[in-house]
C-alpha cells in the first residue's frame, strides 16, 4: 500500500484495496497449490516405499517362512499343520505393524496445509484489523 493514505479519495482507497485483496488471494492460491504438490510428492513417497517394502518383504519372508516352518518340524517336532499355523500367525502379527505404521504416515494431520491455513487466518485478521 502507499504510505501517503491521507491524499487518496475514498475510490482510490476501495480500488487500492479490491487490487490488493485480488493479490492477496491469488497468493494464498499460488501457495495452496504448492503445498498440495508438497503433500501429494509426500504421499506418492509413501507409497512407494510402502510397495518396496511389502515387495521386498514378500521374497525375504516366503523363504523364511518355509524355513521356519521346516525348523519347527524337525527340531521341536510339531506336525506340519501346526508349525505352518504358528509362522503365520507371527506373520500375520507382523504385517499388521507394518500396515498400521504406513497408514500412520498417511493420516491427513501429516498433509493438511498448516501453511496455508496460517497465512489465511493472518490475512483474515489483517483485513478486519483495517476495516474496523
Amino acid at each position: 500500500m502507499a504510505t501517503v493514505a491521507d491524499s487518496r479519495s475514498v475510490g482510490e482507497l476501495l480500488r487500492d484495496l479490491a487490487s490488493d485483496s485480488a493479490n492477496l488471494v491469488r497468493q494464498e492460491l499460488v501457495l495452496a497449490r504448492t503445498e498440495a504438490q508438497d503433500k501429494l510428492h509426500q504421499t506418492i513417497g509413501a507409497c512407494i516405499g510402502l510397495l518396496a517394502g511389502a515387495l521386498v518383504l514378500l521374497a525375504a519372508l516366503m523363504v523364511l517362512l518355509d524355513a521356519a516352518v521346516y525348523v519347527l518340524i524337525e527340531q521341536v517336532g510339531l506336525e506340519h499343520w501346526l508349525a505352518a499355523l504358528i509362522v503365520a500367525g507371527v506373520m500375520a502379527i507382523i504385517g499388521f505393524v507394518l500396515v498400521r505404521r504406513g497408514q500412520s504416515q498417511l493420516s491427513a494431520s501429516r498433509l493438511a496445509p498448516e501453511r496455508t491455513v496460517a497465512n489465511v487466518r493472518k490475512d483474515l485478521d489483517l483485513v478486519k484489523e483495517q476495516l474496523s
